[in-house]
């Protein structure tokens, strides 16, 4: 059992001996994950401890604010000037309560405001008053959370763990909060990888962000593989915003406690408050809930999108699913000297919306202005909460030559490996060798069977209107000016392919099968839509007369079998 199997079993198990019969399971996360940051911090602040409180009551009365003498004293960027700690409130069980409320008032403003987003208040009450604070306090402070001996990485792990079974408990999306980690190590490999030289050399900063960064498991893993793979000495800044309440408070309380800047977490929808407003990064990776409506803010949004300068002024999706949202406030992010996305999307983004419409205007000004570099399909059933087909898109405003008008599909949908046991609706993993082989064809760019290249053009096409004449007894109808009159009960539409004469198809495609058919010009419209199986089926190699053989003869055997069956 791995440490983090280990310590979520543990946390799992005081659920079990502490919260059962007095909360109703799904009310577990409101107790739990607020004591967890509590334990980690108290291993932190532990040392100090006596050296904190004594100053304080040295300064207290002599400085308005005792913090800058405090922090430089024990070289933290927070503190706890109470004399309790979770260890030294069992002391004295019969003033549990009324200490443990010292010992919150006691933590240093840049944690006490981190804890007020867990609302724990009323659940600590309510265990007090059934005699379980002191038991709970007790089981905590078996563990050591130290970053020592449990890294941000194995921390983000048990978080995501808890998340993930107290959301199946309270019948909420499992895992909306957070991304697999094979995921994000493919991700921030794809992201990273093809911009060393960015990345390289002494005195350099460069910044993460992530507008929905969860628990911030994906910002930590993208410095921790620059530091491990490209540069261990550039400065990495880190950034993200979160809506849900938890899963920002544990997010900030662990970038305290890493030595980030914990100011650089804000609260709130990225979409309807920009928590980041006119600010730029260098790098961006994300992975937006998927098919979200965005209803609530759609007053917000739609104003926004009125203002030519606004985030989302070149079209918006619809209501029902925001995706490509949180990718236009990302390109909103993208510097001008050159800056990186990588989001996680589902199959919607790719093709939804006809011409005209949002979605496909969004798609045409990102692959019109050469952003798009690269768009990768995943494995099915990676995900914990749905099985369905993701992709990784790559976004970059400066592409090396060899990349520029181009874009770059790969197939990685048969690259996984099985779980043991499903974790919710995951049931595989991306393996090690499975990422490198992805990231390997991504930097190769070549086409083959994995990988096809094609033109920006070649996903874009004009819809045209065909019109056929109105007739009444058997006569062409005629306007005042003697032109035709439309049929509208007849009218069609074709999608011709960018770089195709429009005539020329007319002519060829359509003229044959409705000779008095005529196109109207004036309801020209330019969509785009990436259909990825439609390309790779299409380009897929022809399989052997043996492979086609091997295929209906293993079928017949498992008919036989079943036949079988059925007589036994």
């Amino acid at each position: 059992m791995s440490k983090h199997q280990e310590l979520s079993s543990f946390i799992w198990n005081v659920c079990d001996d502490v919260l059962r019969g007095l909360f109703k399971q799904h009310e577990y996360g409101e107790i739990i994950l607020p004591f967890v940051v509590l334990r980690r911090l108290d291993c932190v602040i532990e040392p100090d401890k006596d050296k904190v409180h004594n100053l304080y009551m040295e300064y207290k009365d002599k400085v308005s604010d005792p913090s800058p003498i405090i922090k430089n004293s024990v070289n933290k960027e927070f503190y706890n000037f109470s004399q309790y700690d979770l260890s030294r409130l069992k002391s004295d069980p019969k003033k549990i309560f009324t200490n443990f409320q010292d010992y919150i008032n006691g933590y240093s403003q840049n944690v006490f405001e981190i804890l007020e987003n867990f609302q724990f208040e009323k659940p600590v009450e309510k265990l007090h008053k059934n005699n379980k604070l002191y038991l709970l306090i007790d089981k905590f402070t078996e563990i050591d959370l130290h970053p020592n001996v449990i890294d941000n990485h194995t921390m983000g792990q048990i978080f995501e763990e808890l998340l993930r079974k107290f959301s199946e408990m309270s019948n909420e999306t499992s895992g909306e909060h957070y991304t697999p980690r094979d995921v994000v190590k493919l991700l921030v490999s794809l992201v990273f990888s093809e911009n060393k030289e960015d990345l390289m050399g002494e005195g350099k900063i460069r910044s993460i962000f992530d507008p929905c960064c969860g628990t911030g498991g994906m910002l930590t893993i993208g410095k921790e593989w620059i530091h491990e793979n490209i540069n261990p000495n550039i400065e990495i800044k880190l950034s993200g915003q979160e809506l849900n309440p938890q899963t920002f408070s544990i997010c900030k309380s662990d970038m305290l406690i890493s030595g980030e800047n914990p100011d650089n977490i804000k609260l709130g929808s990225s979409l309807s408050y920009d928590g980041f407003q006119g600010e730029k990064f260098d790098y961006m990776i994300t992975n937006p809930p998927f098919g979200v409506s965005w209803k609530s803010e759609e007053e917000f949004i739609k104003n926004e999108s009125s203002n030519p300068q606004g985030r989302f002024s070149v079209g918006t999706p619809r209501t029902s699913d925001g995706s490509l949202l949180f990718l236009q406030h990302l390109i909103s992010k993208m510097e001008k000297n050159g800056s990186r996305i990588g989001i996680v999307f589902n199959g919607s983004p790719l093709f939804t919306g006809d011409s005209g419409g949002g979605e496909s205007e969004i798609r045409k000004w990102i692959i019109e202005n050469d952003w798009l570099e690269c768009v990768v399909q995943l494995p099915n059933k990676l995900f914990f909460n749905t099985g369905i087909t993701t992709y990784i898109w790559i976004i970059n405003n400066k592409k090396q030559q060899k990349r520029k008008g181009k874009i770059q599909l790969i197939n990685g949908g048969d690259l996984s490996t099985s779980l043991r046991k499903n974790l919710g609706e995951k049931s595989v993993f991306i393996s090690d060798e499975h990422r490198d082989l992805i990231v390997k064809t991504y930097s190769n760019f070549q086409s083959n069977e994995r990988s096809l290249i094609f033109e920006n053009i070649d996903f874009g096409y004009t819809k045209i209107t065909i019109e056929q004449p109105l007739k009444e007894n058997g006569k062409i109808v005629k306007d005042k000016k003697g032109n035709n009159k439309s049929d509208t009960s007849l009218r069609d539409y074709e999608r011709v392919p960018l770089g195709k004469d429009i005539n020329e198809y007319f002519e060829k495609e359509v003229k044959p099968h409705l000779p008095e058919s005529y196109i109207d010009r004036t309801k020209d419209s330019i969509g785009y839509e990436i259909n990825f199986s439609k390309f790779f089926y299409q380009f897929k190699p022809l399989r052997s007369i043996e492979e086609i053989t091997n295929e209906l003869l293993e079928l017949e055997r498992e008919s036989d079998g079943l036949l079988k069956k059925m007589v036994e």
